[in-house]
């Protein structure tokens, strides 16, 4: 799941090489907290949220394939 945020941050982003992922563990859900150039917060986000919601909606549905919960969290560095 680390690797998808992380393709899919990439593709959208001005500076792919500052995106970062990290995982993590809890009992019942992973959460993932994605950090990237102050300048892309905006284009991760997304118009009123679509874009964040959309990777969030992603990231359920392949969690239930593995059957495992998932969060994103979108982090200001």
């Amino acid at each position: 799941m680390k690797e998808l945020v992380e393709a899919i941050a990439k593709a959208l982003v001005d500076h792919p090489e500052d995106v970062q992922v990290k995982s993590v563990e809890a009992s019942q859900v992973t959460v993932l907290e994605l950090r990237v150039h102050p300048e892309d917060l905006g284009k991760v986000i997304g118009r009123q949220g679509r874009t964040a919601k959309a990777i969030r909606t992603l990231l359920g549905a392949s969690g239930m394939k593995v059957r495992r919960r998932f969060t994103l969290e979108i982090v200001e560095s």
